[in-house]
């Protein structure tokens, strides 16, 4: 069963896959792929459909290769599955990138199984309970805000290449110039550089509106500053 909820802006493309079998009373399912945006609703699915009977799930997740934040929400997944149907849920195998996020976050990831009815990330202390967690999650936040300021930048990529085509064929200039006339435009008229670019974009269309009287007066200094 996969997921069909690939995020929009995955460059990947590594959907979520999980394999179910049973021994005994316990479900074992190896799961591979990235934990991101709609693999919440795979896990739920694979969880839904274990046979009834199952007092134990075990989790293989070696083959994780990827974990986001809107991916730890299957964790508490497994937490409310747990304490719901009094199963002993644990996992086993983080490695690589998903296992240093968990640690951003404070969480456990050895691979000792844990007593009780409830998951098995279910006993573990707050996540910011330690001088250590609170650290780790603020630089978990640092990572969120550069994924951000990423995905931001390859949205505004396809607007800003064609802004310096309309400036290369405009003025003459290199493909250089035109970024940092773009640059420069933008520092002096506080206006971000992707806005800037739909702007001398937009103007560019038959009928298109001219942009405003402060940032073509950015642009045209920009211009005199790098075009001979």
């Amino acid at each position: 069963m996969t997921s069909a909820g690939l995020a929009m802006h995955t460059v990947r493309l590594n959907a979520l896959v999980i394999d179910a079998r049973r021994e005994g009373r316990r479900a074992l399912l190896t799961v591979r792929g990235e934990l991101v945006h709609g693999g919440t609703d795979t896990l739920g699915d694979a969880l839904a459909a274990l046979p009834p009977g199952i007092t134990a799930i075990e989790l293989d997740v070696a083959g994780v290769s990827f974990l986001d934040t809107t991916g730890l929400a299957c964790l508490d997944l497994l937490n409310e599955y747990g304490g719901q149907h009094g199963v002993r849920v644990t996992t086993h195998g983080w490695r690589g990138q998903p296992r240093r996020v968990l640690e951003l976050v404070g969480l456990d990831t050895t691979d000792t199984p844990r007593t009780g009815g409830t998951a098995g990330f279910a006993d573990l202390p707050p996540r910011t309970a330690s001088a250590v967690a609170r650290e780790r999650a603020e630089q978990l936040d640092m990572l969120r805000m550069e994924i951000a300021q990423l995905r931001q930048a390859l949205d505004s990529r396809p607007v800003i290449d064609q802004a310096r085509g309309v400036l290369m064929a405009a003025h003459g200039c290199t493909p250089d110039q035109a970024w940092e006339i773009l640059r420069e435009a933008s520092q002096h008229s506080n206006v971000k550089l992707h806005r800037i670019a739909a702007a001398i974009t937009a103007s560019a269309s038959p009928g298109g509106p001219p942009p405003p009287e402060p940032l073509r007066r950015a642009l045209r200094t920009a211009v005199a500053h790098h075009v001979p």
